[in-house]
């Protein structure tokens, strides 16, 4: 339109009155970054403009700074956008500062070491679960890993569950009207709660998952959990892997100096 300026914020999060050029700038290249997951690791420009709400060329400036300071990558033969080597350098360094990562080091390799199974660690970043830690079982005839940074979907995964179960509704976003919505997730999350214990078997990929959660206080900082198949986690192996799991979960727990969840 006449007039409009070429890089005026169309995503319905307008900067505030306040909002200097530099810190716009930065809000906008979070907001690239962010926009690439497991699921769509890979962007095209037009995906990328519609993201930010601007105009292609502006999308362009910043992809191009991006690119400059290896945090993106560019394949001319597919004309999209992935994340750059940068980016694992960055998340490597967030692993290492967080502190409940080091602490669940060694109670991840025991609870490895007595369940033959993958043990995962995952902490809320303010809309979902995203992996900090896993530790392979090496020892099976099939190994299962899960990629640190990867983003869990928050009902369909075990760890999701559990963060929807004990974090506060109003921290979840869409938490509260989905539960007034749907009674079986209301039950579900109930569930959890009575239990301690979270399960999901994704049908699509023949994998099982239990989580426990991890508490700091009263306050729920993590999730562990054990990644196996569906074959493998069932009848006995599973109520042993569980309880080793509770244990394990219950350890780390008294250690930040919280409490266990325990079935009521």
């Amino acid at each position: 339109m006449p007039g409009q300026r070429d890089d005026a914020d169309q995503s319905g999060a307008a900067p505030s009155a306040d909002e200097t050029p530099a810190i716009q700038t930065v809000r906008r290249a979070a907001l690239i970054l962010s926009a690439f997951t497991v699921e769509r690791p890979r962007l095209s420009l037009s995906e990328i403009t519609a993201r930010l709400g601007t105009s292609k060329p502006t999308a362009h400036r910043y992809t191009r700074a991006l690119r400059a300071a290896n945090l993106l990558r560019y394949d001319a033969r597919q004309a999209t956008y992935t994340l750059g080597p940068e980016v694992l350098a960055l998340e490597a360094a967030a692993r290492a500062g967080l502190p409940i990562a080091a602490a669940a080091g060694p109670h991840l390799d025991l609870l490895v070491r007595e369940t033959n199974q993958t043990a995962v660690l995952s902490v809320w970043n303010g809309e979902s679960p995203v992996v900090v830690r896993c530790v392979d079982n090496t020892d099976g005839d099939i190994r299962l890993s899960v990629r640190t940074g990867s983003t869990l979907d928050l009902l369909r995964s075990a760890q999701g569950r559990v963060f929807c179960a004990y974090l506060p509704v109003g921290e979840v976003p869409g938490l509260a009207r989905r539960l007034r919505a749907t009674p079986e997730l209301r039950g579900l999350i109930e569930q959890v709660r009575e239990s301690g214990i979270a399960v999901n078997s994704p049908a699509d990929h023949g994998v099982r998952v239990i989580a426990a959660p991890i508490f700091e206080g009263d306050q729920i900082v993590a999730s562990m959990a054990v990644v196996s198949t569906v074959a493998a986690l069932a009848g006995e192996t599973e109520r042993r892997v569980t309880d080793a799991l509770r244990a394990a979960s219950g350890r780390l727990s008294a250690e930040l100096g919280g409490t266990a969840a325990t079935p009521a």
